[in-house]
């Protein structure tokens, strides 16, 4: 039997903790080939908005280099080089499809000599002490299976002076807003992941981790605890998605 000190959750299930990373792994393996459509198809494209949020509170510099974790198929850091063509950008994720579906793309090619694509473990990160300026992560720090120590992690690879951001899904603040919320996500999303990426039950799975993810205020205690400071939080589209920012001073 399981002790309870040696289980997280995967979705609504609980499983070892030593599980979790190969299952998640699998869900992405799955999805990889259509994630970028599904999340265009499951946020009416708002994704975008928030991304673009995310690189206005960011302001890339082209001094800067960029871990980009969980990074997948490089969204994130090719708006980051497009807004500092001078900076570099690694993107990091622990599915290899991920980052070949990545690599794949247009702006990968018009962007090689200033990426690097890598694949490992959030939670042990194959980089030296001090080595970049920002650490982001996006709609990934939810999958992780000890989350305190993917922040950990990202306190040690970042410079005295560099910058962690997080986007990822959060919670509403209205009850009745976070139930109408939950109808459209347990009942059309699976659906949609079935339709587009013939996958309905890693679709499920991914709604079931937004409901399991702290709240705004809890995360940020969270990054907190990691050593970060001056760290505030903005709410996206009411809070169904929110970015949190720390600094390593």
């Amino acid at each position: 039997m399981v002790k309870d000190s040696e289980t997280t959750h995967f979705g609504f299930q609980d499983v070892a903790e030593d599980q979790k990373a190969g299952m998640v792994h699998g869900v992405f393996t799955n999805v990889a080939s259509k994630y970028d459509v599904m999340n265009d198809v499951m946020s009416v494209g708002i994704h975008r908005v928030w991304k673009d949020a995310m690189m206005d509170w960011l302001a890339p510099r082209d001094d800067q280099k960029l871990l980009d974790v969980a990074g997948g198929t490089g969204d994130i850091s090719f708006r980051f080089l497009k807004r500092a063509p001078g900076a570099h950008a690694t993107v990091f994720d622990m599915t290899q499809s991920m980052l070949e579906e990545g690599e794949k793309r247009a702006e990968a090619e018009a962007l090689a000599s200033r990426l690097s694509w890598v694949c490992g473990d959030a939670m042990a990160l194959p980089f030296p002490d001090n080595s970049f300026d920002v650490y982001t992560i996006s709609f990934g720090i939810r999958n992780v299976t000890r989350i305190n120590e993917a922040l950990s992690e990202a306190y040690r690879v970042l410079k005295p002076g560099g910058r962690l951001m997080v986007l990822e899904f959060s919670q509403l603040p209205n009850d009745g807003m976070q139930k109408l919320y939950d109808l459209y996500s347990f009942n059309v999303i699976p659906q949609m992941g079935q339709l587009i990426a013939g996958d309905r039950d890693s679709y499920q799975y991914l709604v079931e981790s937004i409901r399991k993810f702290p709240d705004q205020e809890t995360f940020a205690a969270m990054i907190r605890d990691a050593g970060f400071e001056q760290v505030k939080y903005r709410n996206l589209s009411m809070g169904i998605a929110a970015l949190h920012s720390g600094w390593k001073i």
